[in-house]
């Protein structure tokens, strides 16, 4: 830190909804932090604890340490990521944290390493953000157009240099397919790595937005005639060196480890929906067609397909994987990543039999067809999604008790207020009829 002009040290940790919380010391109180942790108040957090439980402490993991690029390099700020635990030294169960480190160490125990690469979609609108309103996007262009005068080129230039510096490799960037949508993919890193990469990956481009006056969002559909923004997410396991998902001599050289892991995704797709998806606007996205699922089935080829197997490069076995494309950009990724992980070792320890792979495009097929397929509807709105949560194992195994109870009944309040709530639409269509 005298090295590099540190000033302040902020120390970040995420509530149960996957939003960012922080707290600045000076250098001088790091070492007591490393010793003792930075004490708050939990009840104050969402989801963390009661009022009569509500001390928490706060224990940054100086492997996580990196300064802010946009804070300068002198008298500059670092961050780093904290765990959180009780007075008494405990872990807090309700730390999203700790809720993946518990199913990465029973991936551990079965001999699997968790790895992730998400593809991040987000929106760039022209300031100023008027709740209630539609915001205008930066620019009219189209998925991978190469334009030199549009705002999102010289943003997402800038973005990607910022997240390098923090250590945080990108591995593609382009426009996406609505105006002044963008996508940036980071390369593949294990699930607790790329949890926390994904919060900076939204400070940063909040922060990077900011300069160039203008606003980020990662609304999962924030306009109604124009694609949602998903975080389609590649998963894989290793054993040691070897990709447990490889096997050279099967079908899409899919080892029968990820087709039983494809087939957990499958069975409890509906139960991790209202984390995956866990907003009333998330069901907009997936309700919307295009490239956002709305049907529980896989195939190697076909993008309206919840779980995608893509190909594998060859004489590259690292290169197997599954691709996940219902999540969004607005998931927890901390408990969104250990219910897929969950979800798919379930598949793996009770064998579950994959289904036969969807290859048609599964919007065009009727109710009929996708019945006679055995092809199940994901939930079409929160309720729904928060409903098959309810019965659950799985879920409340993973994110144990506490968090578990919270989710539930934050989204039965979120989407008791969103049918409270009288819409544009329903103004546009029946207030001058009725």
């Amino acid at each position: 830190m005298e090295e590099r002009d540190i000033r302040f040290v902020r120390l970040w940790f995420t509530d149960v909804l996957g939003y960012l919380k922080s707290v600045a010391i000076a250098p001088a109180e790091l070492e007591g932090a490393f010793n003792e942790g930075i004490g708050f108040d939990g009840s104050a957090i969402q989801g963390f604890a009661r009022v009569y439980e509500s001390d928490m402490v706060a224990h940054p993991d100086p492997g996580t340490f990196q300064s802010l690029p946009w804070r300068g390099t002198t008298q500059g700020t670092a961050r780093m990521f904290c765990d959180i635990r009780l007075p008494d030294g405990s872990p807090s169960f309700s730390d999203p944290r700790y809720v993946l480190k518990r199913a990465l160490e029973k991936a551990a125990k079965m001999g699997f390493t968790f790895y992730t690469h998400p593809e991040i979609e987000f929106y760039l609108f022209k300031p100023p953000i008027v709740p209630g309103q539609v915001p205008e996007p930066v620019d009219s262009s189209g998925y991978f157009d190469h334009t030199t005068t549009s705002a999102g080129t010289d943003f997402r230039r800038k973005a990607i240099t910022m997240l390098e510096q923090m250590g945080i490799s990108v591995e593609f960037s382009h426009h996406e397919g609505g105006p002044g949508q963008q996508e940036i993919d980071l390369r593949y890193a294990d699930a607790l790595t790329m949890a926390d990469n994904i919060m900076t990956f939204r400070v940063v481009i909040k922060e990077v937005a900011a300069l160039q006056d203008l606003f980020a969002s990662f609304m999962p559909k924030p306009l109604t005639q124009h694609p949602g923004s998903g975080m389609h997410t590649h998963v894989s396991l290793f054993e040691g060196e070897r990709n447990a998902f490889h096997d050279g001599s099967a079908e899409f050289n899919l080892s029968k480890t990820g087709r039983h892991f494809i087939a957990g995704l499958l069975h409890h797709a509906a139960e991790i929906s209202a984390v995956t998806n866990q907003f009333v606007n998330s069901y907009k996205r997936l309700a919307g067609g295009g490239e956002a699922p709305s049907y529980v089935c896989w195939g190697q080829n076909n993008r309206s397909a919840m779980v995608r197997v893509p190909m594998t490069k060859p004489n590259k076995s690292s290169s197997a994987r599954i691709e996940l494309r219902s999540i969004d950009s607005a998931a927890n990724p901390y408990l969104a990543f250990a219910l897929i992980l969950n979800a798919g070792l379930d598949g793996i320890e009770n064998e579950l039999p994959l289904p036969e792979p969807a290859e048609d495009n599964v919007w065009t097929l009727t109710d009929r067809e996708r019945q006679a397929l055995g092809i199940k509807r994901l939930p079409r709105t929160l309720e729904q999604a928060v409903r098959a949560m309810e019965s659950s194992e799985l879920v409340a195994e993973t994110l144990g008790e506490h968090v578990y109870d919270f989710v539930l009944r934050n989204k039965r309040a979120e989407y008791d207020e969103y049918m409270r709530e009288v819409t544009q639409l329903e103004l546009t269509k029946l207030l001058p009829s009725l």
